[in-house]
């Protein structure tokens, strides 16, 4: 027998370092190299107690059932103040986790100027910051308030919301209006301009799509988007076909109620050259959806990625509304002209509830020409999309993508997948200044810190041992 195992030629498999496969492969022995390495975080006790409990898997089976079965639609446009529960003058809402005025990003510290420059609180910048920074003013994150914002997301109370409607499990979301490119309060800016577009939408724009929308009796979302993706949107960074196809439901009721003929040109022009329009609707569709699989008992899913521009912080079905934060990560992509990774702020918005809800990064193969904007290859937007599956629980069969055969995006963030494999969930996103106000300086692709989802996983694992 030993014989014959000398006789026999070798092939060796080569589990984790490199460093002998190489020395082996510079010998002209034949080699499987296994790309193994240990989970993140010395978390082999919590992940022992995770993997291996049923209760885990039934509960993020129950998630994203719930979350697939959501049916978010946009119903109307209002002030904050008139629909989202304890909003106040004096409260601004922004992205990503808690965080004070001392710890905000340029970007975040800008906007919120802006709004009080918006809201009439401050006549200058400098009365503006006095207030901003001798806590005058509240700050929470919009998700605290079933709100989502892009970049900065500042939310103030007059500022004009979509409503989004969840009647399958009674939720309701809000998001504010996108601006459009250039320079916009969500990077920072508060020029005069900013605070004057920032007044039409509240003026013209809100009201024109709120009477357009009652006429309708609202829209459902998840259909509209369903075709965006197999018309080359991902839902994040293109939403060139979602927004065409939004624009055209809504333009007859938009005609039909509008106040003069000046008016809905102007809605319909501001529109039709703002491609990125339906980003804020996808957010709070994705926002509604992600709150129909929140604070199941022992899930292990994530329902909410967000970042400041400071901390990216994620919270998980199971864990209730507790955050689990770490430092932003710079972004990886493309700058424009005149600019540099030394611009470019930390990774920074809540739109990253897209790709929460099995979207945006997550749906990249069915966009395949948003590398053009972000970076990369066609290639690469499928590989990406393809990783997904291995750390997600399902696949949204609303959400087809054509390049993968119709498959399913890949749905419902499991903390445990993330740890043991050390595969972290991908975002693509636009890239901010550093200083407030200069705007977009790029875009590309940022994952998530570790830290968030290792913490995580030891209070659920914590957690399990309790019950």
């Amino acid at each position: 027998m030993t014989d014959e195992i000398f006789r026999t030629s070798l092939h060796a498999i080569n589990v984790g370092a490199n460093l002998f496969a190489d020395a082996l492969d510079e010998q002209g022995i034949p080699l499987t190299r296994v790309a193994w390495q240990p989970p993140a975080g010395n978390s082999d006790e919590a992940l022992g107690k995770l993997l291996g409990d049923p209760r885990v898997d039934a509960a993020n089976q129950l998630a994203v059932q719930r979350m697939m079965a959501a049916r978010p639609r946009v119903v109307d446009v209002r002030p904050a103040d008139e629909v989202i529960p304890g909003m106040h003058k004096r409260l601004l809402l922004h992205a990503g986790p808690p965080i004070t005025w001392e710890r905000m990003s340029g970007p975040m510290r800008g906007a919120i100027l802006g709004a009080l420059l918006y809201e009439g609180l401050a006549e200058d910048i400098e009365s503006a910051e006095r207030q901003a920074s001798g806590g005058e003013i509240a700050y929470a994150p919009c998700h605290h308030y079933s709100a989502v914002g892009p970049m900065a997301g500042i939310v103030s109370a007059s500022m004009p919301v979509h409503v989004i409607e969840e009647p399958v499990f009674g939720n309701r979301t809000y998001s504010t209006l996108n601006e459009g490119l250039g320079k916009v309060l969500r990077y920072g800016a508060n020029s005069p301009e900013v605070i004057e577009k920032l007044r039409w939408m509240q003026r013209v724009l809100g009201p024109a799509l709120a009477r357009a929308l009652r006429k309708m009796g609202g829209l459902e979302l998840k259909p509209l988007f369903a075709q965006a993706l197999q018309m080359g949107d991902e839902g994040h960074n293109r939403n060139k076909a979602a927004t065409a196809l939004f624009l055209r439901e809504v333009a007859p009721s938009l005609v039909e109620t509008g106040n003069s003929t000046e008016e809905t040109t102007s809605v319909l022009r501001y529109m039709l050259g703002n491609d990125f329009y339906y980003l804020n609707l996808s957010m709070a569709s994705s926002k509604a959806i992600t709150l129909a699989g929140h604070d199941i008992p022992l899930s292990s899913v994530v329902t909410t990625m967000a970042r400041n521009g400071t901390d990216f912080g994620i919270r998980v079905s199971g864990l209730g509304d507790r955050w689990y934060a770490a430092p932003a990560q710079p972004v990886q992509g493309l700058y424009f002209s005149g600019y540099s990774a030394e611009d470019a702020n930390p990774d920074i918005g809540d739109s990253s509830i897209t790709e929460t809800a099995g979207i945006g990064g997550f749906a990249m193969a069915a966009a395949p020409a948003i590398v053009s904007f972000i970076g990369g290859t066609p290639d690469d937007a499928r590989r990406y999309t393809l990783e997904m599956y291995d750390i997600t629980v399902g696949e949204e069969s609303q959400y087809q993508l054509p390049t993968l055969n119709f498959r399913g995006s890949p749905v419902g963030i499991d903390i445990r997948q993330v740890v043991r494999q050390r595969l972290l969930p991908i975002i693509n996103t636009g890239i901010a200044h550093r200083l407030p106000g200069v705007g977009q300086v790029g875009a590309g692709i940022v994952r998530p810190p570790m830290d968030c989802f290792v913490a995580s996983l030891r209070d659920l694992a914590t957690h399990i041992g309790d019950t």
